[in-house]
């Protein structure tokens, strides 16, 4: 068995793309669409069709660019949604982030697209910033019945505050933490037990686990396949094709390291807003790569409109 398939008994293998092709090929559980990876998808091959007849639909509606590229993330996320048994998680707005309000205006608006589609809210997750705004928004979508994806999530107290709105999913972003220790030690590599991101996200897992919070912890912004390997066992992982692929070419044996019986963490912890500032204030690493991240989510939303108000 290569690892990819032993890693699917242990562990639900998400696809970190919108590309129809890799898609198809991996045959994940679920997968992703966002701005970011729909620019990725105008390149693909399988997906020019769908993309030219949104255009052309966006252009007979008289849609703004904005509105366009709106309508053209669930359109490859209901195209997704046709091809994964599971959930394809749809990201709310960057610039959105600050703003609860706003934020369950256009989660309730991109579940009216899906579901004029033909796709029913159990199939998609709402992506939303792990902010502190971003979190309350979750909150309400959740009592309504909307499950939500918490992303862009680097510490404990982001991780402790979701669980507390009773969040669907987690995303604590691996690679993006190890970057910045490297940058900050002036370090090439981790050994995969050393590694920051790896760290972090198993102690969330054990936490979460000791304190049988439902929450689902889902791995992601991988590296390399060691950083993957090193959380096998980790409710879900979510995991860029070229990885995917690394991984199905490897037939060495893979251990299981997280399991929710040898989970060991402490006393469950309470996040109120002041505490929730004050921890993402005293962590470095997490206040800029949420910034970050943010930013730069953002920009690539704003690119996203620009190439279809060139096209339409």
């Amino acid at each position: 068995m290569s690892v990819l398939d032993q890693l699917r008994d242990m562990t639900v293998v998400v696809a970190d793309t919108g590309e129809i092709a890799a898609v198809k090929r991996h045959r994940p559980v679920d997968c992703t669409t966002n701005p970011t990876l729909v620019l990725g998808a105008l390149k693909d091959p399988a997906s020019e069709e769908l993309i030219a007849r949104e255009i052309e639909v966006g252009r007979r509606r008289g849609l703004s660019p904005e509105g366009l590229t709106d309508t053209l993330t669930v359109a490859v996320g209901a195209e997704l949604a046709r091809l994964v048994p599971g959930r394809v998680s749809t990201e709310v707005d960057a610039r959105l982030s600050f703003d609860s309000a706003a934020s369950i205006r256009r989660a309730r608006a991109i579940l009216a697209d899906y579901a004029a589609r033909g796709i029913g809210k159990e199939r998609i997750l709402i992506k939303l910033a792990a902010t502190w705004e971003g979190i309350r928004a979750a909150q309400v979508l959740q009592d309504e019945g909307i499950d939500c994806n918490l992303t862009l999530l680097f510490n404990m107290a982001q991780a402790v505050a979701c669980a507390e709105a009773k969040v669907h999913l987690i995303s604590p972003f691996v690679g993006r933490i190890t970057d910045w220790y490297k940058a900050a030690e002036g370090r090439d590599t981790y050994a995969p037990d050393e590694d920051p991101g790896v760290r972090s996200v198993c102690a969330i897992y054990d936490y979460y686990k000791v304190n049988g919070i439902s929450t689902i912890v889902m791995g992601a912004s991988f590296r390399n396949i060691g950083q993957v390997k090193a959380l096998a066992g980790c409710d879900k992982l979510t995991i860029a094709p070229k990885l995917l692929e690394e991984l199905s070419e490897d037939e060495r044996e893979l251990a299981r390291v997280l399991s929710p019986d040898k989970a060991q963490g402490g006393v469950r912890l309470s996040m109120d807003e002041p505490t929730f500032r004050w921890e993402m204030n005293a962590d470095a690493m997490a206040t800029e790569k949420l910034a970050e991240g943010i930013r730069n989510f953002d920009a690539d939303h704003r690119k996203l409109i620009e190439l279809m108000g060139a096209r339409i």
